[in-house]
């Protein structure tokens, strides 16, 4: 998978596309939730196979963590790494930007493939667009 950090409107409007597949149609979620204010500012993600994107993130800088957020892979291409291949892309972001930390809110079916690459559950469970979710950091990239 080729990862690329989207910087023009088409290449965002493909991560938004990957996220709207994925969160809205997939999973339910109000469009009106999943696409949000924080897109203006966070760096998107978009990863490809060939010419399609498949994956997509965002990444936000709060308080003294590189917040992952919105990490998604279309259905039919998991189970192949591509999801810790843009975690791996992000995490560089964030320390090539001066950051040791990161922090992602995990839906819970998917806690045990976050702890694999180093994260630890820091919260208990909450519901957020009606999926329960828990809170994950990352100490040291």
């Amino acid at each position: 998978m080729k990862i690329i950090i989207a910087e023009t409107d088409d290449a965002i409007q493909q991560a938004f596309q990957v996220r709207t597949t994925v969160f809205v149609e997939e999973q339910h979620v109000p469009a009106e939730e999943e696409l949000d204010e924080h897109d203006k500012s966070a760096i998107h993600f978009v990863g490809f196979e060939g010419d399609q994107p498949i994956a997509a993130s965002r990444l936000r800088f709060v308080e003294s963590y590189g917040k992952l957020e919105r990490i998604c892979v279309l259905h039919e291409f998991r189970g192949k790494s591509y999801g810790k291949e843009i975690i791996l892309a992000m995490e560089e972001v964030i320390k090539e930007n001066g950051y040791t930390k990161a922090k992602l809110n995990a839906q819970t079916h998917a806690e045990t493939f976050y702890q694999k690459l180093g994260y630890e559950t820091v919260s208990g469970e909450f519901m957020d667009a009606g999926i329960p979710h828990v809170t994950m950091i990352k100490q040291q990239l």
